[in-house]
């Protein structure tokens, strides 16, 4: 189970699913079968690696395996999970297994965009080599804009150029601080340039170096999470998205910008994240409340979650900047939780759309009667974002706020009122869509089918279980948020 050959398969599966699909035109059902069930195996050998990982127990990589492609080009091919790592991985093969089996057709070059997105957003997770993250990084644009451009709604054309500019255009940021670490790095210690993470922790930086850097990867990280100001791309691309892209835009692909920047950002330049907390932690309060703000007055379901998510990750971004280990394992527990809950949104507002037409809330009202069901499953998920108590968003919160307001009272006490607003938004969007008497087409709506209460139930399953045992992932996250930020400061001591 320690053998870094089960996060080989899981890359080369979705590879397969390529493969196969394009050596034939399967029909549609058939082509959703396969690719779904190779994600349901991928998603069996991540939680055999999440095992693995945690019976070997401490908070360093495991599964490593690295081999160097370009010397020159400081490139290896270097891999790894940790405590942070393992549940986005889990996370990914969940939502792509669900976004394919719950998506509303099953034409082929879809389907072939959902595998590549799955295996570059996997990738990413994985590696611990700097340019790789990069190149993985890089080519999650190429499926999301496809996905948005060719499957999305009346305005994808413009949604999805906005997406590939914004991010794009951050992703020059990552790319000159990665290359003045690796420079650096050969500077100090000679030899060939390299990427790799633990060679890069050792790098010391002056205080003003280390803050440039860190910016650069705000910029690049923040756009992709996204992280007000730089989240203008979202609301559009969201909400035109397909089903099946909405749901990995918002689960996955936002989670590799908060990834990055713990991984890449926090733990790497303690001395920039020293300099520019504030800062960071008052972008991060004012997008909870902007975003909060706007969920509130948005007339689109769709939009109300992409200004959900921006307040969403606000949260996250304010526990990791914090200095907080408390608040950071809130933030990481988060990631996780904040992607669970996105993904069934997104899945049950596709439901609505298909059954309407619309995710406009003017066009929906009074579905709980004919629906309740729907109504019942739509609750449960709304509450879990909301934070109650014994459903998962609760803990994540929580533990942000507890650790953020033991160092940062004043930051923690205005973000605090967020959880406030996400009450006032989600219920009064589900009370318009859900309440009252259903008239017209609204009166005869379907409710859930089989299929989509199956495609749902684990979703729902994670939000209350981890509602109620969330040490499920913290005894694994826990160690991993120790070494990676405590290995990282210690390292950079001292830095000239």
């Amino acid at each position: 189970m320690r053998s870094p050959l089960l996060i080989i398969v899981l890359l080369l599966l979705p590879v397969i699913g390529i493969a196969t699909l394009s050596v034939r035109p399967w029909d549609a059902r058939m082509t959703t079968r396969i690719a779904a069930s190779l994600t349901v195996v991928q998603l069996a050998v991540s939680l055999v690696a999440a095992v693995g990982y945690h019976s070997r127990g401490g908070g360093a990589f495991g599964l490593t395996y690295r081999r160097v492609l370009a010397s020159s080009w400081g490139l290896s091919f270097d891999i790894g999970i940790d405590g942070i790592s393992i549940f986005l991985v889990i996370l990914t093969a969940l939502v792509t297994a669900l976004a394919l089996l719950g998506a509303s057709h099953g034409e082929r070059t879809f389907v072939r965009w959902i595998l590549l997105l799955n295996v570059a957003t996997l990738g990413a997770f994985v590696t611990r080599d700097l340019l790789l993250f990069f190149l993985f990084f890089e080519l999650t644009l190429i499926p999301s804009y496809f996905l948005i451009a060719n499957y999305g709604g009346p305005a994808r054309s413009a949604a999805a150029l906005k997406f590939f500019v914004y991010t794009l255009f951050g992703s020059g940021f990552f790319l000159v601080g990665m290359v003045y670490l690796g420079v650096r790095h050969q500077h100090i210690f000679g030899g060939d340039v390299t990427f790799a993470y633990d060679e890069l922790a050792k790098v010391a930086l002056s205080p003003a170096a280390a803050t440039w850097v860190l910016v650069g990867f705000l910029i690049a990280f923040g756009v992709k999470s996204p992280l007000f100001p730089l989240h203008s791309w979202s609301p559009a691309a969201y909400a035109e998205a397909p089903t099946a892209g909405s749901m990995m835009l918002s689960a996955l692909l936002a989670k590799l910008g908060t990834y990055g920047l713990l991984r890449f950002g926090v733990a790497l330049l303690p001395d920039g994240v020293d300099r520019v907390r504030p800062y960071v932690m008052t972008l991060a309060v004012i997008g909870i409340l902007y975003g909060s703000g706007v969920a509130a007055v948005s007339k689109n379901l769709k939009r109300l979650v992409a200004y959900s998510s921006l307040a969403q990750v606000g949260f996250i971004i304010l526990g990791m900047f914090s200095g907080s280990l408390v608040a950071t394992n809130g933030a990481v527990l988060l990631m996780f939780n904040h992607g669970i809950i996105t993904a069934a949104l997104f899945l049950l507002i596709g439901g609505l759309e298909r059954r309407r037409g619309t995710s406009d809330i003017a066009g929906l009202a009074g579905l709980q009667g004919p629906a309740p069901v729907l109504a019942a499953l739509f609750t449960v998920v709304m509450l879990g974002s909301i934070g109650l108590p014994g459903l998962s968003g609760f803990v994540s919160e929580f533990l942000v706020l507890l650790g953020a307001f033991n160092a940062h009272p004043w930051w923690a006490a205005v973000a605090t009122t967020g959880v406030i607003f996400a009450a006032l938004y989600l219920l009064w969007a589900y009370q318009r869509v859900f309440h009252g008497v259903a008239e017209g087409d609204n009166a005869t709506v379907a409710d859930a089918t089989i299929r989509e209460r199956s495609v749902l139930a684990p979703l729902v399953a994670a939000i209350v279980v981890l509602g109620l045992y969330p040490a499920l992932l913290l005894r694994t996250i826990e160690p991993s948020v120790v070494t990676s930020v405590t290995h990282s400061a210690v390292s950079h001591g001292g830095g000239q």
